[in-house]
C-alpha cells in the first residue's frame, strides 16, 4: 500500500496557509517585510505560518512558563508570548543585539514587551547555567543546529511532565537525505538528532513535515 499524503505545491501550500484563523495581522506581516529587507540572512526567520502553528500550541497545552532559544526578528518570539497564560512568561536566549534590538521594536508593537524576558549571550554558556523559577512547558528552539542537542540536554530537565520541546529546520531543506549534503556538518547534527528524538525514552517525539521540519517532543517523566 502506497504512503498517504499529499505533496505540497506552491499553490496547494498558498492555500494551506491562507486557510487558519487571524490570517491577516499587520504586525507579523510588517516585521516579515522588514525582516525581508535584510537579505539572504533573512532565511533565519520562521514563517507567519510557522508562527501561528507555535502560538496554535501553546494555546492547546495552556503554556505559562517558555523558553526560545534564537530569537532572530521576533516573529517566534511575539507569536509564542501572544498566546501564554495570563501572567506568563517568555525567556528568550540570543547572542546578537542588532538583529534582537528590532525583534524588540515589534514586540512593543504587539503588546507582548511584558512577557519576554531577553538574555543575549552565548547560549551554549548561558543555558547549562539556566534556573528557571518555575518548571517549563514549553521550549523552542531555532539557533546553531550543531548545539541543538547542547540546548536539549540543558533544558529537559527544567521542563515539566507533558511540556513540549519544539525543533526547527529538522528537515534541513531536504539534505537530511541527500547522498551528499547529509554529510554536511550542520546537517550531519540534525540527522543525529532526529535519530536521538525518536529513540529518547524520556520524550514521546513526532517529526512533522511542516514548513523546513518541527520535530515535536513530549516530556514523559520526571529525570532524576
Amino acid at each position: 500500500m502506497s504512503s498517504k499524503y499529499v505533496a505540497l505545491t506552491d499553490e496547494l501550500n498558498d492555500y494551506v496557509v491562507a486557510h487558519r484563523s487571524n490570517v491577516n495581522d499587520p504586525v507579523l506581516t510588517a516585521l516579515r517585510a522588514e525582516t525581508e529587507n535584510l537579505g539572504e540572512i533573512s532565511e533565519m526567520a520562521i514563517s507567519i505560518y510557522q508562527g501561528a502553528v507555535l502560538s496554535f500550541i501553546v494555546s492547546i497545552i495552556g503554556v505559562k512558563w517558555a523558553v526560545e532559544v534564537g530569537t532572530f526578528t521576533g516573529t517566534s518570539s511575539i507569536s509564542i508570548a501572544r498566546a501564554l497564560l495570563p501572567g506568563g512568561k517568555l525567556i528568550c536566549f540570543d547572542q546578537d543585539f542588532r538583529w534582537t534590538s528590532i525583534a524588540r521594536r515589534y514586540w512593543q508593537k504587539a503588546g507582548v514587551q511584558d512577557r519576554i524576558d531577553l538574555r543575549l549571550g552565548n547560549a551554549r554558556d548561558l543555558l547549562p547555567r539556566f534556573r528557571p523559577t518555575q518548571q517549563l512547558d514549553f521550549v523552542f528552539i531555532d539557533a546553531d543546529k550543531e548545539s541543538y542537542d547542547v540546548y536539549y540536554e540543558a533544558l529537559l530537565p527544567s521542563v515539566r511532565t507533558g511540556g513540549l520541546i519544539v525543533f526547527d529546520n529538522m528537515l534541513r531543506g531536504g539534505q537530511v537525505i541527500d547522498p551528499v549534503q547529509k554529510h554536511m556538518t550542520a546537517t550531519r547534527a540534525i540527522n543525529q538528532m532526529n535519530r536521538k528524538l525518536a529513540s529518547d525514552d524520556r520524550v514521546d517525539s513526532i517529526l512533522l513535515p511542516i514548513a523546513d521540519g518541527l520535530h515535536m517532543c513530549r516530556k514523559r517523566r520526571s529525570i532524576i
